[in-house]
């Protein structure tokens, strides 16, 4: 029989640094903080939550929002392959060719399996650069303030990538990235304390900076030398009778199989992730029903004073849910919870807000056919001063009841 002193030999180096108790508690430890607790937890606003924390509700961001990833990875890459069968090409340009090329995928826009490899090859490149922006960023501030990285620039990225076109060049993927972390969030405070979002603020500086490589007809496919118009670009130029002209109906822009930034297109898939974020109580659903409603209201005026002159007055509502980003930006980029109304009562303002300036801007602007972006940055500056209000009318109307 061993004598103790050889059996606490042969177990000592499982407790010595670098052992492998030690390495399984390291894993341990990341595995516990990704979808639990973290060692250090909010506690102040906005992130103060019952029963979760910033890290879960992070966490449940990227879970809601990866079935719109892969369905825009599909989409792009059927966009892509529909476009060469029309245009006669055989094989794509690039490296990405010969991925597809070594792979034996092929390009048959009938074949789920490969318009999915086609569109991960216009992906995975930006949503790795904006992590690796992101994350250098993130790693800069933590070292220099002393504090722990945040998890917050997973879900940026993640949003970022999606509200980008495909042919996007990654330098400007890299810069935008950037500017919207640095600028919008981190010279602010970092987490918690910016008052823009910060995967909107990235795209709003590419979009003012190089708009003809984040707008335009020739973006949206990732095809060389092909150009083809969003929906609401057709709408905005010859109403709805271009949309019928296209072939495009109502139920095919729900399901997203259009032309357009990599996860914007499904509707559906965005309200399915909106159950999911309401249910778990990550977003806020007086927001997204302060949004609708607003554009709802808005819409129906703007029908209501239809005179003929802007094609754009005659879109019904239904029509507005489904075009351009307008159910992402609701569903993802409204109900930021640092950026946005933490009041109640303000929500639904902020909300309306948003709908009102999305309709507004797409209808009365010409030279901006989109306007979900720049409306919820709008409403992002307003809403400290929405949520003081809505703080300041309580106060009186306690005063009142007390005196």
């Amino acid at each position: 029989m061993r004598s103790l002193r050889e059996y606490l030999d042969n177990i000592e180096p499982l407790f010595t640094k670098g052992g492998r108790l030690e390495k399984l508690s390291a894993l341990y430890e990341i595995i516990d903080t990704v979808l639990y607790t973290p060692g250090n937890v909010t506690r102040g606003a906005p992130h103060v939550r019952d029963g979760i924390d910033l890290k879960r509700l992070m966490i449940m961001v990227v879970f809601a929002a990866t079935p719109v990833a892969l369905f825009g990875m599909w989409n792009t890459g059927f966009q892509a392959n529909a476009a060469m069968a029309e245009m006669g090409i055989e094989a794509a340009a690039g490296w990405r060719g010969a991925v597809l090329d070594l792979l034996a995928i092929g390009y048959d826009p009938g074949s789920i399996w490969a318009c999915f490899w086609h569109g991960l090859l216009y992906f995975l490149p930006i949503y790795i650069v904006t992590l690796a922006a992101g994350g250098f960023w993130e790693v800069l501030f933590a070292g220099v303030r002393g504090h722990d990285v945040n998890e917050g620039f997973l879900v940026t990225s993640l949003l970022f990538a999606l509200i980008v076109p495909p042919t996007i060049p990654l330098w400007q993927v890299a810069m935008g990235m950037s500017f919207g972390v640095v600028i919008g969030k981190e010279v602010f405070g970092g987490v918690g304390k910016n008052f823009l979002n910060p995967a909107l603020t990235g795209r709003a500086f590419l979009f003012f900076a190089y708009p003809g490589q984040i707008s335009g007809d020739s973006v949206w496919t990732a095809v060389d030398g092909f150009s083809g118009a969003t929906p609401l670009a057709l709408i905005n130029q010859g109403g709805m009778e271009a949309l019928e002209a296209a072939n495009i109906s109502w139920m095919q822009m729900f399901i997203g199989n259009i032309q357009g930034s990599l996860g914007e297109t499904s509707a559906l898939l965005c309200l399915l992730a909106a159950v999911m974020l309401i249910y778990t109580k990550v977003a806020s659903w007086r927001i997204m029903a302060g949004v609708l409603i607003g554009m709802i209201a808005t819409t129906l005026l703007f029908n209501w004073v239809d005179d003929g002159s802007n094609p754009m007055y005659a879109v019904e509502w239904h029509w507005h849910l489904v075009l351009g980003s307008f159910a992402f930006g609701m569903v993802f980029m409204a109900t930021d919870p640092v950026s946005g109304s933490i009041t109640d009562t303000g929500r639904w303002i902020y909300g309306a807000l948003i709908g009102f300036m999305i309709v507004l801007i797409r209808v009365a602007s010409p030279a901006f056919p989109e306007g979900v972006m720049l409306a919820i940055l709008f409403a992002n500056v307003f809403a400290p001063l929405i949520d003081y209000g809505v703080e300041q009318a309580n106060i009186r109307r306690r005063i009142r009841r007390n005196v």
